[in-house]
């Protein structure tokens, strides 16, 4: 179940703004609430060690209403929203980490660690606040999270930029942004834990770590009710993150690119 939802981390966002591109360029901001279904292919490479690269099938579900809505992996409530701005409160699950067996003992053992004296780094679930300034200039888009789950205790906090421009038949947004993590939750997920270091583990704490990121993200429709949308990410990892011995030797940065095809209803 994890190595299907590992990549709907990498997804959630990008989506969200693949699926808002839509619904703008169709003139559906103001009108009846919204369906989508769908499903799509997500192909990404882990940064942790022996991970690797994997590829595999996404469900897509989006419901877009006057204030509740559903983007990806996010689920929110507007109580701001006008052509300008919208604000909304939201709570996703935090699928980072991963689990210990998804290791490779290999490539754990160059780093100096013992896969055995692990644990799983759990999913969490995150609230928050959502904020969106719209113009002519494009999009800022300003997130705020916390584990409300306490599995790291930490917070989340994302700033993106992003211009949307027709190409041919279809919306293409460039976009870049960073994301900034506490120090609890870079320790959680990137360092190693307390009683993983009492069984002989080295002691590692990264502290907190922002990861910039770049991406373009595509929605075309396909008449009246299909579309087609996909995006492609890379994130430049900071050396805090690089040299933790849980993730993959030589690794700078991870990519993640998807492609997928939803019906409105």
């Amino acid at each position: 179940m994890n190595k299907l939802l590992w990549p709907m981390l990498l997804l959630g966002l990008p989506f969200a703004a693949v699926a808002q591109a839509g619904q703008e360029n169709d003139g559906e901001s103001a009108g009846p609430a919204r369906w989508g279904l769908g499903v799509g292919v997500m192909v990404n490479d882990s940064p942790y060690a022996g991970e690797g690269t994997r590829v595999m099938p996404v469900p897509l579900v989006s419901y877009h209403g006057e204030r509740f809505y559903l983007r990806g992996i996010s689920v929110g409530w507007k109580f701001v929203n006008n052509e300008a701005l919208e604000l909304s409160v939201l709570t996703k699950p935090r699928l980072d980490g991963f689990d210990v067996d998804d290791l490779g003992r290999r490539e754990l053992a160059v780093n100096g660690i013992d896969r055995g004296l692990l644990e799983d780094r759990d999913k969490a679930l995150d609230v928050g606040v959502d904020m969106k300034w719209k113009g002519r200039a494009g999009q800022l888009d300003l997130e705020l999270l916390a584990d409300a789950t306490d599995k790291s205790g930490g917070q989340e906090a994302s700033l993106s930029y992003s211009y949307s421009f027709e190409l041919g038949n279809g919306v293409l947004t460039p976009n870049v942004g960073v994301t900034w993590k506490s120090k609890d939750m870079a320790n959680y997920y990137y360092g190693t834990l307390d009683e993983e270091v009492a069984r002989g583990v080295v002691d590692y704490k990264p502290d907190a770590v922002t990861v910039p990121y770049v991406g373009v993200n595509y929605y075309r429709p396909l008449g009246e009710k299909w579309s087609l949308l996909g995006f492609a990410r890379y994130s430049s990892l900071p050396d805090e993150i690089k040299d933790s011995p849980l993730i993959e030797r030589d690794t700078d940065g991870t990519a993640s690119v998807f492609i997928g095809l939803t019906r409105s209803f």
